[in-house]
């Protein structure tokens, strides 16, 4: 078994290094994560300029790129006769639920495990400070353990958002879909010492679907929410629509 570590948040976060001692015994690791903290990056890759990697005095390698740009290294040059069974990525600080999962580097690492037909799974804790993040591990290798006893022959993404409880291993886990987010808050602006006008993006939204069945709901209810992700982004039920409308 050979397992794949990436995520968003930077090689030296404290959610990769429990995700790596987690995992540690179900099969060969690998970790290529970005140099720095690279959360909201989505799928993005780095196609106008060079990127380098370098390795850790504990093993890790690092790139000086997005989460995306590390799986697509890791599996076209860095490991190209090691082709992992699985991709891991997390763990996050902070949740990857709802409408946030398109712009999550989390999520992204994983995704591009999963294009490349690797079956791949992103960690996301409920809240951003990394209490119970022992627990948080513990739950994750279960679930990995629970995955591997499966077949791996068909490639699937499952995004895992975990409660921060002392026990989270224990909490229920259900199969949920993405809930929806209003529109973020409004951004902000501010004057430079130079006085130039410069702009931060605002917080996010609150949610605006949570319902029962949701990831929201789920995590809301002290429960890991695991949600199937899939990449076609096409509109089924409004193809006939548009076939008329432009015909």
């Amino acid at each position: 078994m050979r397992i794949l570590i990436a995520n968003d948040d930077g090689y030296l976060a404290p959610g990769l290094a429990a995700l790596v001692e987690a995992c540690q015994g179900l099969g060969e690791i690998e970790v290529v994560a970005p140099e720095q903290n690279a959360s909201g990056t989505s799928n993005s890759l780095s196609l106008h300029r060079p990127l380098n990697v370098h390795r850790a005095a504990n093993g890790f390698r690092f790139v000086n790129g997005t989460p995306s740009d590390s799986v697509h290294l890791a599996l076209t040059a860095l490991l190209k006769d090691w082709r992992p069974d699985l991709v891991l990525s997390g763990i996050n600080n902070g949740a990857n639920m709802g409408d946030d999962t398109i712009y999550s580097g989390t999520v992204a690492a994983a995704t591009e495990g999963y294009l490349f037909g690797i079956p791949a799974i992103a960690f996301s804790q409920a809240e951003r400070d990394w209490r119970e993040l022992d627990a948080a591990a513990r739950t994750a290798r279960s679930i990995v353990e629970q995955v591997l006893a499966g077949p791996l022959d068909e490639a699937f993404l499952l995004n895992v958002n975990i409660p921060n409880h002392p026990h989270a291993e224990r909490l229920p886990r259900v199969v949920t879909r993405l809930g929806r987010r209003h529109a973020n808050s409004a951004s902000y602006s501010q004057v430079n010492p130079r006085g130039e006008t410069i702009y931060w993006i605002g917080p996010p939204g609150d949610v605006r679907e949570a319902g029962e069945g949701t990831d929201f709901y789920a995590i809301s209810q002290n429960q890991v929410s695991i949600t199937p992700l899939q990449i076609d982004l096409t509109h089924h039920a409004q193809l006939d629509h548009w076939r008329r409308r432009l015909a």
